[in-house]
């Protein structure tokens, strides 16, 4: 789309705009409707921001509602004395090829149920290539009972393997951040999900929608457990996350860099197939947490927050499946 302005009411297009001409050298600011929704602030001439209030709205419904926060029994909790990551047990099969194919970190040894290798020592056909595999790395495999083997496990449904490995390493998020030519940064701000399966689906749509990079809260956040791996199908080796200590601080540092901060709420008044040319651009979409949606700071700090049209009975979509949307809106116009 060519960058000059289309008239207010124009879907994608972009008016006069919440900040100053000079604070993005030429960029059009956000979208906005004939009758203009709040304001979402400014950057003055210098490219920082005015102490003008930034959507003081309350705390509203969520893009991601999902009602009571289901938990694995096994998984630890999420915001209890995880320093990293985590993800040094990972279940499943899908995710477990993910992890050997990948070889980002040291796998220490993979346990496969006795019940999955025939009598004369053949794997079952559903695990032959993840022993190949530990096989061609030169990982351990060690034959377990399947009672040790559930007892171990974390998931609801380890399907009869479980690898041991070093922790998923922290991606760096000065280097997410960077600019390369023809590729702008896209990124995923999760702000306070504590499902694991929620965290492991949207990793796998992250995957999917050629995301650069997660941001996740070092606290009161689910971090990479083994459920949040298999949830992921293995994506968790592909998308680089970063720890962040505090969402809004981490928000406000990339709007900074030049990125654009655009939030997810179902009562927002802009939808997301507003969005139009920013998706070009350096962008962070920021997903609420479960039932409560985007927390009071963090949704001050985003530079337009957009809900998805929903055209049913039901209020919101799941995190997850807003994740999806989200991402591959962005993608397509990127496309």
């Amino acid at each position: 789309m060519n960058a000059a302005r289309r008239q207010p009411g124009g879907g994608a297009g972009r008016g006069g705009g919440n900040r100053p001409q000079g604070g993005r050298s030429g960029r059009p600011a956000p979208p906005r409707k004939s009758q203009p929704a709040k304001q979402t602030g400014a950057r003055t001439t210098a490219g920082r921001r005015s102490a003008a209030p930034r959507n003081p709205a309350p705390r509203t419904r969520g893009a991601g509602r999902t009602g009571p926060v289901r938990r694995d029994a096994g998984d630890p909790h999420p915001a209890r004395g995880a320093k990293g990551l985590g993800g040094e047990q990972v279940e499943g099969r899908q995710a477990i090829r993910e992890l050997l194919i990948a070889g980002r970190r040291r796998v220490h040894e993979v346990w496969v149920s006795t019940e999955l290798i025939a009598a004369d020592g053949t794997p079952d056909d559903g695990v032959a290539d993840i022993v190949a595999l530990a096989g061609a790395n030169r990982v351990p495999i060690a034959h377990v009972a399947r009672a040790k083997l559930e007892a171990r496990a974390r998931s609801e449904a380890p399907q009869g393997v479980i690898a041991f490995a070093a922790a998923l390493p922290e991606a760096d998020l000065g280097e997410l951040i960077e600019r390369r030519p023809g590729r702008p940064p896209f990124l995923v701000a999760i702000d306070g999900v504590t499902d694991p399966g929620n965290l492991g689906a949207i990793v796998r749509n992250c995957d999917g929608a050629g995301v650069h990079g997660v941001l996740v809260p070092r606290h009161r956040a689910v971090h990479v457990t083994p459920t949040v791996a298999k949830a992921s199908a293995g994506a968790i080796e592909h998308v680089p996350i970063a720890l962040v200590p505090g969402l809004p601080a981490t928000l406000t540092r990339l709007r900074d860099a030049g990125i654009w901060v655009v939030g997810l709420d179902d009562a927002a008044d802009r939808t997301l197939f507003d969005i139009g040319d920013l998706a070009r651009e350096g962008i962070c979409i920021v997903l609420g947490a479960e039932g409560a949606g985007l927390s009071r700071l963090v949704r001050e700090r985003c530079d337009l927050v957009v809900s998805i049209p929903m055209l049913g009975r039901v209020g919101s979509l799941n995190v997850s499946a807003a994740a999806a949307l989200a991402t591959y809106e962005v993608a397509r116009h990127r496309a």
